[in-house]
């Protein structure tokens, strides 16, 4: 009898691990045996509703996850066969808006709206802090202000000593220029502020403040002025927010030159250069920018020769696979190099694929994925 149980225990146990291997088989091999059900409940049809017994009191049943109510038209949407369309990239530009930003000395607000609509609200705000608006050009995107020394209170915004408001013809007379102009980014508006003072009084010879001036050759800003034209900025900035909902829209500003400042460079549909209608510094700075912005990995940079090392290995290049669970993660490697050069009043951006580099990232890829990020 003992000699019989063992016989049944080992003929169950082989049984057992022979079906069991089976199925193993028949799982591996796809044969179809176990079927993928991941998306039969998009063609269920709706079931009858739970019904309660007459004598149970429905206040104290409750749906413990509750399922948004459908009609049999919509089911389909659930689990759409095809790529959703992408959102409009250039309606959610900006995490913050509002931005104040600065760079080599120059400071600017950066809004998410088209100049159009922001020239009649700095309008209005130059009016309400008592400046009020002495000559215009909406093509240039140029405001300038009346005299500030007659109104108090332009004196305390623009940092003026609290004189009398009939100041003397001997204080040194001081005006706001607002500049006004498309950002670098697709819909942006870019401001700029700069307080002006002369010396000389329109009795004494000068032409100025009597005519709009150039804001061509701006000199260098100190500390405290740019210090002032960022409060002045962040002012303007709440003033514009808090009239969100009262945006007009001026034609005449609608004129103002707003030809793209980025533009990408192609020959025969493969991308060669993105120039950029910038200074090199400004545009150094949107091109480090957009780097990080795409997550693209910045090794080494040296803005003085106008080179960027970068990492654009794709996201499979750069996993291990099964090797990572033996070794370390690997580090970045030097696989493209971005250039920016002077070049007909121009930054041009370039880029090259470094030597030993063969995966499937070109640098036509790169250049592309950069001017997405850069407007």
């Amino acid at each position: 009898m003992q000699v019989l149980s063992r016989t049944r225990k080992f003929f169950a146990v082989r049984r057992l691990a022979g079906a069991s291997g089976l199925l193993l088989i028949m799982a591996t091999a796809g044969c179809g045996v176990l079927d993928d059900r991941s998306e039969s409940y998009v063609y269920e049809k709706e079931g009858d509703e739970l019904a309660l017994p007459e004598s149970a009191d429905s206040s104290r049943f409750s749906q413990v996850m509750p399922i948004r109510k459908i009609t049999p038209a919509d089911g389909s949407k659930m689990y759409p066969s095809d790529i959703p369309r992408p959102p409009d990239m250039t309606s959610e530009i900006l995490e913050e808006n509002y931005l104040v930003e600065e760079l080599d000395g120059r400071a600017w607000l950066l809004v998410n709206d088209v100049p159009g609509r922001i020239w009649p609200a700095v309008t209005t705000y130059m009016n309400d802090q008592g400046l009020g608006v002495a000559h215009d050009s909406p093509q240039l995107g140029l405001l300038q202000s009346e005299l500030a020394n007659f109104n108090m209170r332009a004196r305390d915004l623009l940092e003026l000593s609290s004189a009398p408001v009939d100041a003397t013809a001997a204080e040194p007379k001081v005006i706001l220029q607002v500049r006004i102009a498309p950002g670098v980014r697709r819909k942006t508006t870019e401001i700029q502020v700069r307080k002006l003072t002369s010396v000389h009084g329109p009795d004494e010879g000068s032409a100025w403040p009597g005519e709009l001036l150039s804001w061509s050759g701006v000199p260098e800003f100190s500390a405290e002025q740019l210090a002032l034209q960022k409060r002045l900025l962040a002012d303007m900035g709440e003033f514009l927010k808090a009239r969100e909902e009262s945006k007009s829209f001026s034609r005449a500003a609608s004129g103002m030159d707003t030809k793209p400042l980025v533009k990408l460079i192609s020959e025969n549909d493969t991308a060669q250069a993105i120039g950029m209608d910038l200074d090199y510094g400004r545009s150094w700075a949107e091109v480090n920018r957009a780097l990080s912005e795409s997550d693209i990995v910045v090794l080494d940079l040296n803005r003085s020769e106008g080179w960027i090392f970068v990492d654009f290995r794709s996201a499979d290049e750069r996993d291990p696979g099964w090797f990572s669970w033996f070794s370390d993660k690997e580090k970045p490697r030097h696989t493209h190099t971005v250039n920016l050069v002077e070049r007909d009043e121009q930054v041009r951006v370039t880029a090259d694929v470094v030597d030993g580099y063969s995966g499937d990232k070109r640098a036509e890829g790169l250049l592309k994925q950069l001017f997405d990020y850069l407007y």
